[in-house]
Order: structure tokens, then C-alpha cells, then sequence
């Protein structure tokens, strides 16, 4: 099986060099100062579940010939999609499915349109990795998951086969009979992780320790969960309680992705994740206090971000 990952970074670099540690054909497509630091230094992961180096994995630019692929991941940032979708378009064969790993729901739309329903996957991942100052992946946690699926639940013989072709990687890869449940309350823990740790500005477990931090924490998911139950959305019932319990297994130096971006300076999703809820909420009448002051904190950070340029 011949898979395209799109980027070479925190965790498309995790995943695909797992893939290809364990011997599956990845081919990793980058930008062209990507492609030469990793000619240079070879791919790189330092994790809990043992390091990769991958002396020369097999890379190439938009617009190289190559293919046909089998699967095309995407795990680049939702900011990102208009550009991967241009990108990955010349690799779409006739029999390529694409496996989404990003983060909440509003791009499937956008990836459904492009290259149609039977053509993408359901899919998601749990993990905790960053890039050191050299471009190394570096992963944390003991979470390394990744969750795909067809949209509409089930198996099917495409399905199997990329659950035969990705056993034995030393990361957790599994297929779902039910991703769109899955992704859904993937978005509800990412929404309030990302949410609260960025709003504190702290890792979990000083907003656990802190008077009203669960309380937050708890109000944040619930409105989030009362937005996505009006939407339709296949949570379960007690997905708050779940969450919690979730959010109380984390370490205590954990932090969401999102806060780590803002550290770095970096972009944030924002208008993917939490600014969709709002805007839902604000179509169907659904009160949601928390999850403005946690957007607006991270529009302040994106003006703050824009006007230092």
C-alpha cells in the first residue's frame, strides 16, 4: 500500500514515520525548505514509545510527478485546508481515499465537495507532539492514537485493508464501525482542552488544583455539548461526565496543542473549532457565555499576533 502524508510535521511526521518504520510505502509531501532540512538530517521523532531516525525517507514538492497513492493523510491545521486540498489534488488517483486527521468537523464539508463523499474517510488522532528548534517530532504521552472509518459507520473491504496494511506499527491505529461519533466527542474534549488551557495560559494541572477550574472546565464542555446535541451530533449521553473523568486522567504538565502553537507564536484554530460552535449557537438560539470568552481570548491573541508582524 502506498501512502502520501501530507507534511512532515508534528503529527504527520509522528504517524508517517511509524507507518514507515513498520515498512509501509510513505511518501511525505513537503515544502521545499522542508525537503532539504530533511535531506539533511533525515526524519526524526524522539517519543515515550521509542525514537525513529529515518535517514532518507522518501519526500517530494507540489506539482513532482508521483503516484499513484492508495491513502493520502492529511494532519495539517484546518487554516491550512484550502492549500492542502490544491496540493494533494494531483495525487488523487482513481481508487485514493484520503484520511483526514484534523482536528472538529467543518472540513469534511469542504473535502466532500472537493473530491467527493466516497472518496474520504472519517478519521482523527490523540496525541501529544511538538517540533523542537531542529524540526524533530517530539512526543510526550503515552497516547498515540489514531481512529479512521466510513462516514456513514459500518466495515468495508477499503477499510480492512488499511487496518491489515498499518498492524504492527508502534503506534495505536484502529478502525471504527462508528468514527462520526468518535470525531464528534474528539471535537467536544479538543474544543474544551484547547479552550481552557489557552484561556488560563497553563498546562491541566494547575487548572485542576485552582478554586473554579473544574467548574470552568465542566461549564465549557457543556455548552459545547448542548451546541453539537441541537446540531445532531452522536454523543453519548453522559459525554460531559466521560470528558471529565478524561480530564482528570491527564498529566499534569499536559497541554493542548493550541496553547503550545501560542507559545510558539504560531496560528490557531480558532474559527475551526471553537468559533463553528458559536456561530451554530448563535443560528439556533443556544446561550453559550463560556465558549465566547474563550474565543474572544483567542481573537485577541490572533489581533495581538497580526499587529507584531
Amino acid at each position: 500500500m502506498k501512502v502520501l502524508v501530507l507534511g512532515a510535521g508534528a503529527v504527520g511526521g509522528y504517524f508517517g514515520a511509524r507507518l514507515a518504520e513498520k515498512g509501509v510505502d510513505v511518501t511525505f509531501l513537503v515544502r521545499e525548505r522542508k525537503r532539504e532540512q530533511l535531506k539533511q538530517r533525515g526524519l526524526r521523532v524522539q517519543s515515550v514509545h521509542g525514537d525513529i531516525h529515518l535517514e532518507q525517507p522518501q519526500l517530494i514538492v507540489s506539482g513532482e510527478k508521483a503516484g499513484p497513492f492508495d491513502v493520502i493523510l492529511l494532519s495539517n491545521k484546518a487554516y491550512h485546508l484550502d492549500d492542502s486540498i490544491e496540493s494533494i489534488e494531483p495525487y488523487v488517483g482513481g481508487n485514493t481515499v484520503i484520511l483526514p486527521l484534523l482536528n472538529g468537523i467543518a472540513h469534511m464539508e469542504r473535502l466532500w465537495d472537493t473530491f467527493g463523499r466516497d472518496r474520504v474517510l472519517g478519521g482523527l488522532c490523540f496525541i501529544e507532539t511538538t517540533l523542537n528548534p531542529e524540526g524533530d517530532v517530539v512526543q510526550t504521552s503515552q497516547t498515540h492514537d489514531m481512529v479512521f472509518g466510513e462516514w456513514e459507520g459500518g466495515g468495508s473491504e477499503r477499510v480492512e485493508a488499511l487496518k491489515q496494511a498499518f498492524a504492527g506499527t508502534k503506534a495505536s491505529i484502529r478502525a471504527s464501525a462508528d468514527v462520526q461519533r468518535d470525531m464528534w466527542q474528539k471535537y467536544l474534549f479538543i474544543t474544551t482542552l484547547s479552550g481552557i488551557t489557552t484561556l488560563m495560559n497553563s498546562s491541566v494541572g494547575p487548572i485542576r488544583d485552582a478554586v473554579y477550574g473544574l467548574e470552568l472546565t465542566r461549564q465549557l464542555a457543556e455548552e459545547s455539548a448542548a451546541v453539537m446535541r441541537k446540531l445532531g451530533a452522536p454523543i453519548d449521553e453522559d459525554v460531559e461526565d466521560k470528558q471529565m473523568d478524561t480530564f482528570m486522567k491527564q498529566g499534569y504538565r499536559m497541554k493542548a496543542s493550541m496553547l503550545r502553537d501560542m507559545e510558539k507564536g504560531l496560528p490557531v484554530e480558532a474559527d475551526h473549532l471553537q468559533g463553528f460552535l458559536i456561530q451554530k449557537a448563535d443560528q439556533l438560539g443556544i446561550a453559550v457565555p463560556m465558549l465566547k470568552v474563550v474565543y474572544n481570548n483567542l481573537k485577541v491573541y490572533e489581533l495581538k499576533r497580526e499587529a507584531a508582524k
